[in-house]
């Protein structure tokens, strides 16, 4: 193919009980295969093409290498692909992986830096899957319960005690 192509589903639910909210995304990714520009003759736009199809295969690359050796600083950001992926490639994820190779002694050499690819990919631990909280709607009951809390106080403290004067609340 000549481009990626992703489809994302995103499910959220929510418990009506007590509501809590979770979610779960899927990303299914067809990614291009890497072109060797001097192979296939191109030039033009098809070539652009295949220049950022090939930087794009190599950001990932670079993001499962770092995974793999597990450094500090995984560098997502090189590349739409991998910040898009951020969250599934990394963290509280699962990732399967498909690489398709080709029987053709002409593309031998493609097949093997697949073959190495899916390699360094399958070094990968991304650890335990997660359920993922939906914490917009957690922080904001966390925020209501907190705001509760201080207008309590407040109109306990005002019931206590008659409001002062104060210097700065003069009419205009």
């Amino acid at each position: 193919s000549r481009s990626h192509m992703m489809l994302s589903v995103i499910v959220t639910s929510e418990n009506k009980i007590n509501r809590e909210s979770w979610y779960g995304k899927l990303h299914l990714v067809d990614l291009a295969g890497s072109e060797r520009a001097s192979k296939t003759g191109s030039s033009g736009r098809r070539l652009e093409e295949a220049k950022n199809i090939n930087r794009s295969l190599l950001a990932l690359g670079d993001v499962i290498n770092a995974l793999a050796r597990k450094d500090k600083h995984i560098p997502y950001r090189n590349s739409k692909l991998t910040h898009f992926l951020q969250d599934s490639l990394g963290g509280s994820a699962k990732t399967l992986m498909f690489a398709m190779v080709s029987p053709s002694d002409y593309s031998v050499g493609e097949t093997l830096c697949t073959l190495n690819f899916a390699s360094r990919a399958k070094q990968v631990e991304l650890g335990k899957a997660k359920k993922n909280f939906n914490r917009k709607k957690g922080k904001q009951k966390g925020e209501l319960q907190k705001i509760k809390r201080l207008a309590s106080k407040l109109g306990h403290a005002l019931q206590d005690e008659p409001p002062k004067a104060s210097s700065r609340s003069r009419p205009r």
